[in-house]
């Protein structure tokens, strides 16, 4: 009696662990799910009237032209999240087929990585102006700028190449069908040679995107703004806060935002299900979705009086923005040639 007793006791408590993780991970879906459809509509809204202003009411300059192509990468991630998010409410049932499985991926990606390359353009961009105004002043042009966006629009798409060759659709026999990334270039999953081949492709394309989106960009945002700022302390050009102000939320926010990113993405590499896994996805949703929804709106507020900026239109902050950085060009510009 006691043996099964504590048998049954056994069993219960096993279901009621089994029930209680399966509640987490429905909850933890849930969230995730409402973060990224509120997420989804707010940036299409923000970033699409952004979108507007500089093309139809800014003057075409480089700042004009790299902070357009940084909001139009956030604006393409957004409208693609509401299809990737359809399918994990749906318990990862995809039904728009293999072509859309490959396409989609591969644009919001390609989104995501494009808007980390722009981030990075912009602070090089910054350097050059402060530290080179001569060379600024005779290369820097709408057209260069121009060269450069396409440069790295091409650069973000070779780099979520694996997103369009390796995603496919998988039928589980049970009705479901679902769009998954198979590194391992064989419809035979089982095979122990595809899955270690599959685990080296998977690890390298890691690798590669933890590198070229991650690492190499935060120390390029780093090295300039670190350069502007202290040659901007060196020549007493620091009349406000407002610089160094801008400079730090460049390189803590891009940190914050995308560390827990490649965090979640390494622990892919581990396949297991855990907490950790679903609290990592969480706060990986959170970040990239302020990062997505609300940067381009602090770096236009940063610095600026709140109580100036609520009397202000949002025309007249670009303007302000941008006719302080053009002023500052100019500025550079006229310092260098003294000094020649």
């Amino acid at each position: 009696m006691d043996l099964i007793n504590s048998s049954n006791y056994r069993v219960n408590v096993s279901t009621l662990i089994r029930n209680s993780t399966h509640f987490q991970a429905s909850a933890s879906r849930l969230i995730v799910c409402l973060l990224l459809f509120s997420t989804s509509i707010t940036g299409i809204i923000i970033n699409g009237f952004y979108l507007w202003i500089l093309k139809f009411k800014m003057r075409k300059t480089v700042n004009t032209i790299l902070f357009f192509h940084l909001i139009l990468s956030y604006f393409i991630s957004t409208l693609i999240v509401p299809f990737i998010t359809t399918s994990y409410l749906q318990d990862d049932r995809w039904s728009l087929g293999t072509a859309m499985c490959k396409v989609l991926n591969s644009i919001l990606y390609t989104g995501i990585s494009a808007s980390v390359f722009f981030l990075s353009a912009i602070s090089v961009d910054r350097y050059l102006l402060t530290l080179h105004p001569v060379w600024s002043q005779l290369h820097r042009t709408p057209r260069w700028a121009s060269s450069i966006t396409l440069g790295l629009w091409i650069s973000a798409a070779v780099l979520n190449m694996p997103y369009l060759v390796f995603r496919e659709t998988r039928d589980d026999h049970e009705g479901r069908v679902t769009c998954q990334i198979n590194y391992a270039v064989s419809t035979n999953r089982e095979s122990k040679k595809m899955q270690t081949l599959g685990k080296w492709i998977h690890v390298a394309c890691f690798t590669s995107r933890f590198l070229l989106s991650f690492l190499l960009p935060f120390f390029i945002i780093t090295f300039c703004y670190g350069r502007v700022a202290k040659k901007m302390k060196k020549r007493n050009l620091f009349k406000s806060n407002k610089p160094f102000k801008v400079i730090m939320t460049a390189i803590i926010s891009f940190f914050v935002c995308w560390m827990p990113y490649h965090v979640y993405q390494g622990l892919l590499l581990t396949k297991t299900q855990s907490l950790l896994l679903q609290l990592t996805l969480m706060l990986t949703v959170i970040t990239t979705s302020f990062n997505t929804v609300f940067s381009p709106t602090l770096y236009l507020f940063i610095g600026e009086d709140f109580k100036k900026v609520f009397k202000k239109s949002i025309l007249a902050l670009f303007e302000s923005t941008f006719s302080e950085d053009y002023s500052s060009e100019r500025a550079q510009n006229l310092n260098s040639e003294t000094y020649i």
